[in-house]
């Protein structure tokens, strides 16, 4: 097959446009084009004054190989790649060495999919509930004030994910896309096609439910295991091997290769593996608050003309600003008509996130406005990073009065350096609720200072940014984990042979599809390990 690059057509084009199109740019017959698809359609809303659909597209023709020789050296009429997943090697008959994953978030998911694609009957173990009973959980934080630590938005199956945008998109790079089995095997579980060829695909919360239950299914139906309210409490470890781990029920489960999935909010594992010895380090996160607008004027800012068009849906934005004291302020996990989460997963601290639904159609925008920091901001090893977010989340708990409340703020008062003391036109989302006042003290001042900075810029790129009746919630800590456990090229633990960090939680994924990813490298990685030689 072909791939066509940068084939634009009008927002409105009727669909026999997209054949027409393809035939006139290879200057081909109509009849030589056989058949294609839509790889991905994005558009370009730096002019929004003349939106238009960018398509890639795989197209089947007669004489492929002579249109080749035709466009050589252009760059938009190629060779299509190779999309479809290649699995490293299948478990024999009756295989029993059988590797535990440890969470069942994306990447454990995917980790234990994969692997039990490949025959290898997988365990996992998953410290919160299964995600219909955690959805009341959570929802008992969010409406009764009610937390449970064990199951939260946090922790539980599906993950922090499973409670947020549903964004699948990302930035890594994925020469063997890797991407593309994540999102096929979503479809397969019942998310909406489109995932596969818009430019910025989501699934949002309430689909993303059934999803997980459909691919734990298939991973049990494969052999696999999965145990819910399993704690890891313990790992067991001989001569630098692994050869185990034990739950908090008091069961020991023998096993040589471990995957950690562990997520960004263990920080109970975290602190035991450093006690066991597993190396890990400090490596740099992001601190700030939400932000909330009307979805309309982010629409028109975006969109301009072309706002409330049903293809394009609620209009999403991406900032950054370096402020003068040298700090980098950027949006983060921007979650267009939806909400702000309580996302704490410990007593007595505040932590916000966002949240949308497949239809993206709540009153407000939100996003996490967050400043970069650094292990020299937090000195004191691999868990001063997580001391560093405590604070933050128990200040946050105390200006929210106490009652998980998270502290609130007009950004026209933030600006001027002056408490709230009244809502204006924005009504925040965030449920148990805000409490107004002054969020100066919720930061360290070079992050209050960077962000008052940030926010007029902001405004010069989205016309209405700074809002003064836009609200901003506080805090906004977990936007990754704040510590590394770093492995080898063999996606091994640098000491601790047979243990695979993996995901979020291990420093080494940021969102649902590149977790996803990360969990299909660790499980060949096993794969291939398990099937070496003796």
């Amino acid at each position: 097959m072909l791939r066509i690059s940068e084939l634009r057509l009008p927002l409105d084009h009727a669909a026999e446009a997209l054949p027409a199109a393809i035939v006139q740019r290879l200057g081909i017959k109509p009849a030589d084009l056989l058949d294609f698809k839509v790889f991905k359609r994005s558009y370009d809303a730096r002019k929004n004054q003349s939106l238009s659909f960018i398509y890639i597209i795989d197209a089947e023709v007669q004489n492929e190989a002579a249109l080749l020789k035709k466009f050589a050296g252009d760059l938009h009429v190629k060779p299509s790649p190779d999309t479809e997943y290649h699995f490293v090697g299948h478990a024999p008959a009756n295989f029993t060495n059988r590797p535990v994953v440890i969470g069942f978030g994306p990447c454990g998911i995917f980790a234990a999919l994969v692997l039990a694609q490949m025959g290898f009957r997988p365990i996992v173990l998953e410290r919160g509930k299964a995600v219909r009973e955690r959805t009341q959980d959570t929802w008992g934080l969010w409406r009764k004030n009610n937390l449970n630590p064990e199951s939260n938005v946090q922790f539980g199956e599906g993950g922090a994910g499973t409670f947020s945008d549903g964004k699948l998109y990302s930035q890594i790079k994925d020469p063997r896309h890797l991407g593309r089995k994540v999102l096929t095997e979503f479809v397969k579980a019942g998310a909406p096609p489109e995932i596969l060829y818009v430019a910025k695909p989501h699934i949002g919360t309430f689909r993303l439910v059934g999803m997980v239950e459909t691919m734990r299914a298939e991973i049990i139906a494969l052999g696999g295991e999965i145990r819910f309210q399993q704690r890891v409490t313990d790992i067991v470890i001989e001569d630098g091997q692994v050869r185990g781990v034990k739950t908090a029920a008091g069961d020991e489960i023998l096993a040589d290769h471990v995957v950690l999935a562990l997520g960004h909010s263990a920080r109970d594992t975290f602190e035991m593996l450093h006690d066991k010895g597993v190396f890990m380090e400090a490596k740099p996160f992001s601190v700030g608050f939400r932000i909330e607008h009307p979805q309309s004027l982010i629409d028109k800012a975006r969109l301009g003309p072309h706002a409330g068009h049903p293809l394009l849906g609620a209009a999403d934005y991406k900032l950054v600003h370096h402020a003068s004291n040298g700090r980098a302020v950027y949006s983060f996990c921007m979650c267009p008509g939806g909400t702000v989460v309580a996302a704490t997963s410990e007593p007595n601290r505040v932590v916000t996130n966002g949240m949308s639904q497949y239809s993206r159609n709540e009153r407000n925008a939100n996003a996490g406005i967050v400043v970069g920091i650094t292990p020299e901001d937090y000195p004191g090893g691999p868990l001063a990073g997580i001391e560093f977010q405590r604070k933050l989340e128990s200040r946050a708990f105390e200006l929210g009065g106490g009652t998980y409340e998270a502290p609130a703020q007009l950004v026209g008062d933030f600006l001027q350096g002056k408490p709230s003391t009244k809502l204006g036109s924005v009504e925040p989302s965030y449920k148990p609720g805000v409490h107004l006042g002054d969020l100066a003290s919720a930061l360290p001042d070079y992050a209050i200072q960077a962000i008052r900075e940030a926010i007029p810029a902001f405004d010069r790129q989205i016309r209405g940014f700074d809002l003064y009746d836009a609200v901003l919630t506080g805090v906004e800590t977990r936007t990754s984990s704040p510590l590394r456990i770093t492995r080898g090229e063999n996606l091994q633990s640098l000491n601790v042979k047979g243990l695979y960090p993996a995901g979020e939680g291990a420093g080494y994924a940021g969102g649902i599809l590149s977790a996803g990813v990360d969990g299909i490298r660790v499980a060949e990685a096993v794969a291939e390990d398990l099937l070496k030689p003796a």
